[in-house]
Parts: C-alpha cells; structure tokens; sequence
C-alpha cells in the first residue's frame, strides 16, 4: 500500500481512543488481576508498573516513531529503515505471529465472557450454592462445543469490524467500546468500595511482601506489561503508521501509559474486594473473575442486571484489543501483497478461529488429551504464557536494538521531536532505548533461565 492510499485517524482523539482500547483489553481486566493474585500481591503490582514505566514508555514511543515513520505494518516498517532484503523483517514477523497467536486464544477467552453474560441473563446461579457457582466455569470449559461456538462468534464480530476499515470500522467502534468500557469500569469500581473486604483487598494491592517476589514473578511482570500495553505485537507501529504528522508521539504514550495504570489498578480493587468478601483465595489462576465474581453477583438485589453488566464490560475490554490484533495481520498481508482489506479480513478471522480450536477445547478431553501432564498447564495456558513472557519481550528486545541503534539519530530525533510540547524528553528516551530498556528485559531472560547465580527469595 502506498503512503498516499493509507488511511489515517480522523482525530487524536480516535487514535488515544483506539490505542486506550487495545492496550487497556483482557490485559487489564483478566491478566492483572489473575497474575496478581497469584504472585502475592503489592510487590508483583509494584514491579509491574516499574515495568511499564522503565520498559513499556520507551518501548511504546519507539512503536509509533517507526510505524509513522515508514506508514507500513510491522513487515515492511522494519525494512523501510534498513533495506529490501533486511534481517530485521524476522523482528517484523515475530509481532505479526505473535498478534495471531495471541488473537488464536483471546476470543476463546472473550467467548467465555460471551457465555458469562448469556448465563447472567437466564440467571444461572439461582438455587445453586457458592460451591457449585464457582464450578461453573469448569463445566464450560470441559465443554468443547459451547467453547467453540462462542469462539467462533467472538471472531465473526471482531472480523466484522476491522473488515470495514480504519475510520468505519476500527475508530468509530474503539471510540464507543472505550468509552463505554472506562464508565462501566468506574462503576463497578464504586460498588466494590463499598464491599467489607475492600480493606483487606487495599493491603494485598498496596503493601508490597518482597518476600512474594520471585524471578519468575518478575518475567511474569514484565510480560504482563508488554501485555498490557500492547507491544511486541505490532499493533502501536500499525497504529502509528496510521497517525498525522501534527500528532505527539511521546505525549500519546504517556497518555495511554498513565491511563493503563489507571485501569489496572481499578480492575484489581474491582476484583479483589470481591474475593475477601467472600473469603476466597486470591491465587485463582486463570479462572479467576468467572469462579469469584459470580458469587458475588448472586448475593446481591438486582444480581441479573448487575452480573450481565460486568461481562458485558468484560467483552467490551476483549473486543478493543482484539481488533488490534487483527489489524496488523490483516495490514501486514495489504502491505506485502496489496490484497483487498474485506478479502484478507475473511482470511486472517477464518485462520485465527481455526488455530484457536485446540484452545477451545483445551478444557475437554476432545483434543490433546495428555497435554497438560505433559507441559504442567493447559493448551491456552501454554500458549498464553509462551506469547506473554517469551516472545512479547523477545520481540521488545529486539525493537529495542532497532530503534536505538540501527535507526539514524537525525530520523529518531525528526519523529520524536516532530509537533510535540515533550522535545526535551528526546534525550531521556534515546538513553533508556539504547541502553536501560534492553539491559532490563536482558537481565530478566539472563536470570530467568538461571544463567546468573543471583541468590533466591
């Protein structure tokens, strides 16, 4: 696709909107709280915000540079700054495999919220004891075909969107589902201010136990901000590759960093109070919000509206990110090889539905029945950590290299400084890309994999 054909944003306001709704996402909602609770708490959230803040900005703000740079996805973006038969393309393809891989498993899990809001509408919880409310979502994940089904819904909406372009599709549905999901949000905020383990829920959040923090608690942190800030995944430099000249990049970042860390730390006391309230352990895992969450709503006047509610907020966080995911796949491939946008749409949902199966079903024994006593988790949960804490930083890492080595300073600095109230900030960013943000992500690998002798908790 040529420069002159490549839609842009309207306004700023669509692009914070549309960028806010990705990186805001599952990320928010499902990851921070379920990660949260089982690494311990205030220490785990505390790393994770030092993540975003020392990793995640400079990451964010090299993003955009190059996609409003070279107005190409992920593919073609790096080879723009280098040369046709660049290396770097690799870097390019792992945030597109990434981006499909993690979309294969997303829907599934936005399906279960699907599922969730249907079931509050008939009310499921009625006669059934705290016990067997919580084991409802075992019973939906043993089930294949209603997974599937809900998978496969989650996926045609989703398609559907993206298929009508960046200003009919993507902008004008980011700017309800936003706006609608941090209004929603807030006010399920509110309530859960009221709860008796509201208290409880503040000190788990707010009072770090350093004694929690493990090495894998802080891959899993530093991960979880890649996550949540949607990159390694190609969606800021597609996104970027759709911004105006006179748009401020490092004020965007900034922008929709402060307000991830805004939403992160109002879905964890939209969670965890509920959790104390009813005396349940906060190391959930992976089900977390669809085991606790429900029995609230059970015990309380008015629980259909208030249930189907929180899991209509529940899809709205999914469906944000999810056309970002598909966005750059579908970009990538208009980019590569000038295909028509509704002709590749059809092709990227058919194929991230199809790859999805085996997570859909992860759950029943229909398929890869002995995978997880062979790899410790289930099929999604395998998937889920591989993308979040290997390939996500691997991808960082690398664009890391990239910005702050390989692209001229003069380019750099012209994107960077270009229309923005925040030049002074060039300096900073340029010595964190280089230099901070690399060492940080290389530190966490080299230690992880137990290649530093660095004495244990």
């Amino acid at each position: 696709m040529n420069h002159r054909s490549r839609e842009h944003w309207s306004s700023h306001f669509g692009l914070i909107m549309a960028a806010a709704g990705s990186a805001i996402g599952l990320g928010t909602l499902w990851r921070v709280p379920y990660l949260t609770g089982e690494h311990g708490g205030g220490a785990f959230f505390l790393v994770y915000l030092l993540c975003i803040l020392v990793v995640g900005v400079p990451i964010f703000i090299a993003e955009l540079l190059i996609g409003r740079r070279t107005k190409h996805a992920p593919v073609l973006a790096f080879q723009a700054l280098d040369h046709p038969q660049s290396r770097w393309r690799i870097a390019g393809w792992l945030s597109v495999a990434s981006s499909f891989l993690i979309m294969s498993y997303y829907s599934v899990i936005a399906g279960f919220g699907l599922n969730y809001f249907f079931m509050s509408l008939n009310q499921f919880w009625t006669d059934k004891t705290s016990e067997e409310i919580s084991r409802t979502f075992d019973i939906l994940t043993a089930s294949g075909d209603i997974c599937l089904f809900w998978h496969l819904v989650f996926t045609a909406i989703t398609a559907s969107i993206v298929y009508h372009g960046i200003r009919k599709g993507i902008e004008n549905t980011t700017r309800i589902v936003t706006s609608s999901l941090l209004v929603l949000l807030c006010s399920f905020f509110a309530y859960n201010c009221t709860l008796p383990g509201f208290a409880e829920a503040y000190r788990f959040i707010l009072t770090p136990n350093i004694s929690a923090l493990t090495p894998s608690a802080i891959l899993e942190a530093l991960g979880l901000a890649f996550f949540t800030l949607s990159l390694g995944q190609g969606i800021m430099i597609t996104y970027g590759s759709y911004m105006r000249r006179d748009d401020d990049i490092p004020k965007t970042a900034l922008i929709i960093a402060a307000m991830v860390c805004c939403v992160a730390l109002i879905s964890a006391f939209s969670i965890f109070p509920t959790i104390f309230t009813f005396h349940q352990s906060p190391r959930g895992g992976f089900g977390l919000i669809f085991k606790t969450l429900p029995m609230l709503f059970a015990s309380l006047p008015g629980a259909l509206l208030i249930s189907a509610f929180f899991f209509l907020l529940f899809v709205f966080a999914a469906l944000g990110a999810a056309i970002a995911l598909t966005e750059v796949i579908v970009a990538t491939f208009i980019d590569l090889y000038g295909w028509p946008r509704k002709k590749v749409t059809l092709a990227v949902g058919a194929s991230t539905f199809l790859f999805g199966i085996p997570s859909a079903l992860s759950g029943s024994s229909t398929l890869f029945a002995n995978w997880s006593l062979l790899y410790g988790s289930t099929f999604i949960e395998t998937i889920d950590h591989i993308t979040a804490a290997w390939l996500l930083p691997t991808s960082g890492f690398l664009l890391c290299l990239f910005a702050g080595h390989h692209i001229s300073h003069a380019i750099a600095k012209e994107e960077f400084c270009s229309h923005s109230a925040l030049r002074f900030l060039f300096v900073p960013w340029l010595f964190f890309i280089r230099y901070i943000t690399p060492a940080c992500i290389l530190f966490i690998f080299l230690e992880r994999t137990g290649c530093l002798n660095l004495v244990r908790p």
